[in-house]
């Protein structure tokens, strides 16, 4: 996953934070997002030609809930420190397991790490999970709208809404350059709408999202109504706010997280 600013066993059912009183804010244990443990590398697949997804076993990880993400620590020999936030694109129900989803950032000292020198069996530090605003415990209807490597908290969400087949609506409207660098692509179904910016399949649209992608997906108005969450680069989360709010959707009901 891009840099943001801004589980568990069948057996053993992951149980989501409680929420604090700020309405829409859910709690975080500050014992795990204080905490710093190893992660050891296991397993690395390709998504795109530039992004790829890093699987680490991490047995005392608390769990965490869809949106939610993590900092991550790397040690260098001559004891240089580097440290990153990423988004964590697994569902919670996945035992003492995570994933990241990595963009290869050009200069970047910690994507570029990964992308280039990292194998399995290589360890490092995290700590979370950390933010309960961009959290989605599954109890509302969602909308999520993503651009480029935006897309992996909203994966984390799909996967989760399809592990527990929750009955509440779930759309994506994502966002990418062309179907080459849709990251997750195999993984979309019927309720993801992709856009393409740059290159596009014979008889499809090439351009930005609009007013026209954004309006259907509102309009369909589950029972109360959408929580919509934004995931990308600045300019990207402002004018996929400004498509919501202009289609109707109430500002207090979106959330942003945003890179760059």
């Amino acid at each position: 996953m891009t840099e943001h600013r801004s589980a568990t066993a069948a057996a053993a059912p992951f149980t989501p934070p409680t929420r604090f009183a700020v309405p829409g804010r859910i709690a975080v244990s500050r014992r795990a997002a204080s905490t710093w443990q190893r992660a050891t590398l296991t397993r690395i697949r390709r998504e795109t030609p530039h992004a790829a997804t890093f699987r680490f076993a991490v047995p005392d990880w608390a769990g965490h809930l869809p949106g939610q993400h993590l900092m991550l620590r790397l040690r260098a020999a001559d004891g240089y420190v580097a440290q990153r936030p990423y988004s964590i694109a697994s569902a919670p129900d996945d035992a003492g397991h995570i994933e990241l989803t990595l963009d290869h950032v050009v200069g970047g000292e910690v994507s570029g790490w990964f992308h280039t020198v990292a194998e399995p069996g290589d360890e490092v530090e995290v700590r979370g999970p950390l933010s309960g605003f961009f959290a989605w415990p599954g109890d509302r209807a969602a909308l999520l709208i993503g651009a480029g490597s935006g897309v992996v908290p909203l994966i984390s969400m799909v996967r989760h809404h399809r592990a527990r087949a929750l009955g509440v609506p779930l759309r994506l409207l994502v966002s990418a350059r062309s179907p080459e660098e849709l990251i997750f692509a195999r993984e979309f179904g019927a309720e993801t709408t992709p856009v393409f910016t740059r290159g596009a399949p014979t008889g499809v649209p090439v351009g930005r999202m609009t007013a026209a992608h954004v309006a259907p997906l509102l309009a369909e108005r589950p029972a109360g109504g959408w929580e919509a969450y934004v995931c990308g680069s600045n300019g990207f989360a402002e004018h996929a706010s400004r498509l919501l709010v202009e289609a109707g959707q109430p500002v207090d009901r979106i959330r942003i997280e945003r890179f760059g």
